[in-house]
């Protein structure tokens, strides 16, 4: 298991859990739930924030949100 902020650009995971409860709504609704796919895009220049793709569509995320998203590797 790794956080998504530890990724590199083309990899990808799928979301296992959530280390911030604080968040988690937020990113629920933004289609981050347990079990989808997701994929690092791009990212800044400076590492913040950084580019994903999930549930279909382009989304971006801060360092802080991404560290508390926890991947698992992706099987298919």
């Amino acid at each position: 298991m790794k956080k998504l902020s530890e990724l590199k650009i083309g990899e990808s995971g799928v979301i296992h859990s959530f280390e911030n409860d604080d968040i988690f709504l937020k990113l629920m609704e933004m289609g981050c739930i347990p079990g989808e796919l997701i994929t690092v895009e791009q990212i800044a220049p400076l590492g913040d924030p950084i580019s994903i793709s999930v549930a279909g569509y382009q989304l971006s995320l801060r360092n802080d949100e991404a560290e508390s998203i926890i991947v698992g590797p992706n099987l298919q």
